[in-house]
């Protein structure tokens, strides 16, 4: 392992001299404070214009998110798995590329119906399941995802900036299947954080975003209690206004976390954490206030390629918005969720996200608000505390 991180050093400063946009993950037990760089990756490509310009303009051309006094509101958002290709062990073309040739977008399509809400925020995040390179599987497992390096098109088409890449998936193909991962996601531009370490998106407005990931699995929980408030320490450290965590934890198909979930949750934002965001159960799970901070257990499926068929496509982005003041920590303002199915046809998944709207749309916040009392009571020795609801417009405009 540590040789893999000796090379995953090298091969991030070559792409980032190669293409001056670039994402680096490096572990922070090896070096001094203020030598975590910064990674610039924005997008301003005209997808998130309006009739009256950018969608951050005002109609005389100013920008909302910078405030009178001083603060700057800040969006992220965020989704649960993005899984794409197939397993490379079974025989003729995977379901992810008979669906591709149908596509006239080409590897634009996964996003094709999401590809605005992304482009109309400061930072999109979701959680990459699976690998980006040419090698064999490496793994016994009954599932085994990969892509070619150039599908990482799906995501940058997607205006995606940011994602986990710590989960059950991303060592399918072993060391080099990882490392042809990071070298995809950084040569497009795109951050990742994991068992290597955080980053640090700096957005346009100057704030800076520290993303951290973990998984649960195998015994891990231990060692995430040990290092998750010195991990956010450190992003605090190299200026991070606003710090982000992301779990891949839980078990598949739950729609409650489990009893070592919520503990973990409640000590992540007791360490410091602004939002945890989690998935791993390919289903939703209710959201909780805990502290003042959201904490969402599982953001479900997305553009989700492990199934053709599955027996709930129902999803949702989750959106937050933060003020925040330069220099300082940052207070969250308000939230909604956009409900979507991960598929834009009814009997089959074409992994293609789409915005549910109306009655569809209430159905997903009704199915929500039944986990809630499930998971209070579950949970009722913790005392937890789910939202009292789920809006699907923002409570204030700025």
């Amino acid at each position: 392992m540590k040789a893999l991180k000796i090379l995953l050093l090298i091969l991030a400063l070559e792409l980032a001299v190669m293409s001056c946009v670039y994402a680096e993950t490096l572990d922070l037990s090896q070096f001094e404070e203020g030598e975590l760089q910064e990674a610039e990756t924005w997008t301003e490509n005209g997808e998130g214009s309006t009739q009256a310009g950018k969608w951050y303009q005002r109609a005389d051309g100013s920008d909302w998110r910078l405030q009178p006094d001083g603060s700057v509101i800040v969006t992220i958002s965020a989704t649960g798995d993005v899984t794409i290709g197939g397993d490379r062990r079974k025989k003729g073309t995977n379901v992810f590329d008979k669906q591709l040739s149908k596509e006239p977008s080409g590897l634009a399509f996964p996003m094709e119906n999401v590809r605005q809400l992304f482009a109309e925020d400061d930072l999109t995040l979701v959680n990459f399941e699976g690998t980006l390179t040419n090698t064999k599987s490496a793994t016994k497992n009954t599932y085994s995802f990969a892509a070619p390096p150039e599908y990482v098109e799906v995501l940058t088409s997607g205006n995606i900036e940011a994602v986990s890449l710590e989960n059950n998936h991303v060592m399918d193909h072993g060391e080099q299947g990882y490392m042809d991962t990071c070298a995809a996601l950084g040569g497009a531009g795109i951050l990742y954080s994991g068992h290597l370490g955080p980053t640090i998106y700096l957005t346009e407005t100057g704030v800076r975003i520290g993303m951290l990931a973990y998984q649960t699995f195998n015994g891990n929980y231990k060692n995430i209690y040990e290092s998750i408030e010195s991990d956010i320490a450190s992003l605090r450290a190299q200026g991070c206004e606003l710090v982000i965590v992301s779990y891949h934890w839980g078990e598949e198909k739950d729609y409650l976390p489990n009893e070592r979930q919520v503990p973990l949750g409640h000590a992540t934002i007791d360490a410091g954490a602004d939002v945890v965001l989690g998935h791993h159960s390919h289903r939703m799970n209710p959201i909780e206030l805990y502290h003042g901070k959201l904490i969402c257990y599982s953001l479900g499926n997305f553009s989700f390629a492990g199934n053709v068929r599955p027996d709930d496509m129902d999803t949702f982005i989750f959106q937050q918005r933060f003020r925040v003041i330069p220099g300082q920590s940052a207070e969250w303002v308000d939230f909604r969720i956009i409900p979507c199915s991960i598929s834009s046809e009814a009997k089959f998944n074409n992994f293609k996200p789409t915005p549910k709207v109306g009655e569809e749309a209430e159905k997903v916040v009704e199915r929500l608000l039944e986990l809630n009392p499930k998971f209070e009571k579950k949970h009722k020795k913790l005392e937890v505390e789910a939202v009292k609801t789920y809006p699907l417009s923002w409570s204030r405009q700025f």
